[in-house]
């Protein structure tokens, strides 16, 4: 019984890759960069591109939003006038808590691929499916907000050795909580020493600058000049081990 289990889940993932490859190929004839973002629930993803969709120096992007039901975070994205498509996986997909390669199939008749050069595939929020199943995309990054603890690498491994950015979120934060970046960082490095890691906060801006920098590369824009993401969440990191000794 556990062996036809095991051929089973192969079986579909490799259906899902199949799939998967399908849809890169039509991104790859567009020229359209596709980022997966992923998360766990209420990390602040949709806030993030909140922060950076309407200044991304020309270039055109849209985003693929997906949710388990409702259109809440779609609204608002599409009130900084990018095209947004909603993809609710309680309709005709069981409910799912992730996007695969063939849901996001069924989305790509509603997406201008010829209109955009960058794709963001918002996806459900959950830190282990969305990192089993590729959709088709180039790259891959996720939200860890501090609220969610320093374990969370050492937990959920596999999301965070699927990404090569990891923006550490609502570091606002930090002053009213037992939470100890480094300790974070070294976390990720344990588990993908060649992630990127960005020290961001949706609500105060700080880092946004780079979140931004890094998706322009990834669309293939020159980079701006500045640091890299994974020096600034260092240095951040530095400057608040700096004020906790001098506390």
């Amino acid at each position: 019984m556990h062996r036809t289990r095991v051929r089973v889940v192969e079986e579909a993932l490799d259906a899902n890759n199949t799939i998967a490859a399908a849809n890169r190929a039509d991104f790859d004839r567009h020229e359209v960069t596709v980022i997966n973002l992923m998360s766990a629930p209420g990390a602040g993803k949709t806030s993030l591109l909140e922060r950076v969709l309407g200044d991304l120096d020309g270039v055109r992007v849209g985003v693929l939003e997906g949710d388990v039901q409702g259109s809440l975070d779609s609204e608002r994205l599409a009130r900084l006038h990018v095209p947004v498509v909603q993809l609710n996986t309680a309709k005709g997909f069981g409910g799912e808590c992730h996007l695969d390669a063939n849901m996001v199939r069924t989305a790509i008749p509603s997406l201008a691929l010829a209109q955009l050069d960058l794709l963001i595939v918002e996806n459900v929020g959950n830190l282990v499916c969305p990192a089993e199943f590729r959709i088709g995309e180039d790259r891959r990054v996720m939200v860890c907000s501090v609220t969610e603890g320093e374990d969370k690498p050492l937990k959920y491994p596999l999301m965070f050795r699927a990404c090569e950015l990891v923006l550490v979120n609502k570091i606002d934060l930090l002053p009213y909580l037992e939470f100890d970046l480094d300790k974070l960082l070294y976390h990720i490095d344990q588990v993908n020493p060649q992630a990127c890691k960005l020290a961001v906060s949706a609500r105060t801006g700080e880092g946004i600058e780079g979140w931004r920098e890094w998706l322009l590369r990834a669309a293939g824009q020159p980079p701006a000049p500045g640091e890299r993401p994974t020096q600034a969440a260092g240095r951040y990191a530095e400057r608040q081990g700096r004020a906790r000794v001098q506390a």
